[in-house]
């Protein structure tokens, strides 16, 4: 051969002769370039990482593996990420060149970096001549990955029902426990094979064993929305368990936006309230408790909606669902909250420092918002009260302890007041779009001198000035009357507003339908 120093050079990629010979099919040039470098060359590596040999099992290319043996390369050689010839030639399901390197004595248990081996790869891959092959020659089946888990465990999770079956026959423990508690039946729950699931439990897996975290194999599947493996997890899964868990499988469903789950779920009697135990509420910033808050927080309208039907309370939670709708804009769902009774004069209970329900903040710069949360009740009064006195002079008078909110105490006048809050320089420009709404659902306006000083340079403040200084007409008086006859809890229940024998536009007329912009938009039913 000329010009030999060639055979040292790697190009950009770092491939040597001997790479590029042994990702090529003909044997002939590859037994060439083997023929004119020295033994030490068979073990360069590329950028990659990749060895001579692991290259050509990479490739499938058995003859240039079998070329790259009789040369004396080792069989165990690995590539940069600890990956044997064997391992790759498994993950790519070349049989001949398992059972080659096999022939010349390449350790069949050997773990790349992250303790994977052939046996995993093979379970993984769903290859029952290969895991055959590799048994049959000392392969171990209950060899663990770096997280504790076995071949059986993948098997499982990567729904290969045959393979399972075959390592179960073999001596595969199905209730060997992974590093973080799981089971084998709880890898099958996470990868929803219904056939592996009903193959574990005939051999007699517990549904009741929880991982480390307190997961059983029901969370597992049905947060993954895997419908048939629910179906059978539901029956096996004791309710003493699921409570031990302090989590109900219903948020799991939820959590991972499967209706079809939560559905299941509903139709064998789950408790559509069952709230977070408080270890694992207190994980979160918000400390959630119900599965509706979730659905709520992803902006789940199919679950949420499933889940208001079938009897959720909106109010548990101590960040009240509405306040979470409202804030992320979501006009569908707090439509369906507030048709359910949500309580639109909620307070933030864990960090409450406004004296006006907290609800409003957030629709402020959104009239659609702004206007469901007024059409469905909210204390627009409370937006008034603040110390500032009047335009016309009166100043404010306190509330006495006996008229309080519920919960509340006299320390709730020190929190910030509407016009306090309104009037701070970045949200100034909204105050007179804001009043303007406001005032379409009172009577008096006390508007104090604070938000007048605001007003006075604002479009608006010309249509203000003209409703509040004349008589209100008595067809708005009548209004506001009959909304507060009804109360809040009739009032946003529609269907007993329903019932009620008014003439449809004039029950339209109470419930502002003139305002509802987006129940205009959906034709809902007036």
């Amino acid at each position: 051969m000329q010009y030999k120093y060639a055979l040292d050079e790697a190009d950009e990629k770092g491939w040597f002769p001997i790479h590029e010979a042994v990702a090529q099919p003909v044997r002939q040039i590859t037994e060439i370039i083997l023929d004119a470098i020295h033994k030490t060359q068979c073990e360069q590596k590329t950028n990659d990482g990749d060895t001579p040999l692991t290259l050509a099992a990479k490739s499938g290319l058995g003859e240039n593996v079998k070329a790259l043996l009789e040369k004396g390369v080792w069989p165990n050689t690995k590539n940069r990420r600890g990956e044997s010839p064997l391992l790759i030639a498994v993950r790519t399901g070349h049989y001949d060149i398992v059972s080659l390197l096999i022939s010349y004595n390449c350790t069949i248990n050997q773990p790349c970096v992250k303790r994977w081996s052939a046996m995993h790869e093979a379970a993984k891959q769903g290859s029952k001549d290969i895991i055959a092959l590799l048994l049959k020659n000392g392969g171990n089946v209950s060899l663990r990955d770096g997280f504790g888990v076995t071949p059986l465990g993948v098997a499982a999770e990567f729904g290969q029902c045959d393979v399972l079956e075959q390592l179960i026959h073999k001596g595969g423990d199905i209730n060997v426990e992974a590093d973080d508690g799981s089971t084998v039946l709880s890898d099958a729950a996470a990868g929803g094979n219904p056939d592996c699931i009903a193959l574990l439990l005939e051999y007699g897996a517990s549904g009741n064993m929880p991982d480390k975290e307190g997961y059983l194999p029901i969370h597992k599947a049905a947060y993954g929305g895997h419908y048939l493996a629910l179906k059978y997890l539901v029956p096996v899964t004791s309710r003493h368990a699921i409570k031990r868990s302090g989590l109900s499988p219903i948020h799991s469903a939820v959590d991972g936006q499967s209706v079809q789950c939560l559905e299941l779920l509903l139709e064998n009697g789950f408790d559509v309230n069952d709230l977070l135990a408080e270890h694992l509420s207190e994980n979160y910033d918000d400390k959630r408790m119900t599965a509706l808050f979730f659905a709520v927080s992803n902006k789940d309208v199919s679950c949420t909606e499933t889940l208001l039907k079938a009897g959720a309370n909106p109010n548990l939670d101590p960040l009240n669902c509405l306040l979470v709708a409202a804030r992320s804009g979501s006009h569908e769902i707090v439509r369906l909250l507030l048709v359910h009774n949500a309580n639109v004069n909620c307070y933030f209970m864990l960090v409450n420092d406004t004296h006006f329900p907290s609800a409003i903040q957030y629709a402020l710069n959104d009239e659609i918002m702004l206007r469901m949360l007024l059409n469905n009740g909210y204390e627009v009064e409370r937006c008034f009260d603040c110390m500032h006195g009047n335009m016309y002079g009166g100043s404010f008078v306190w509330t006495t302890s006996e008229e309080l909110l519920p919960g509340w105490t006299s320390c709730v006048m020190t929190d910030t007041f509407f016009c306090d809050f309104i009037t701070v320089p970045w949200m100034k420009h909204l105050v007179g779009r804001v009043i303007r709404v406001l005032v379409d659902y009172m009577d008096y306006v006390p508007i104090c001198i604070k938000l007048k000083s605001i007003l006075e340079v604002q479009k608006e403040w010309a249509e203000i000035q003209e409703i509040i200084g004349n008589p209100r007409s008595l067809k708005h008086l009548c209004r506001l009357k009959l909304r507060k006859v009804f109360g809040l809890e009739r009032l946003q229940n529609l269907s007993s507003v329903k019932k009620v024998l008014l003439p449809p536009l004039l029950k339209s007329y109470l419930l502002y339908k003139e305002y509802d912009s987006y129940g205009k938009g959906l034709h809902l039913d007036t």
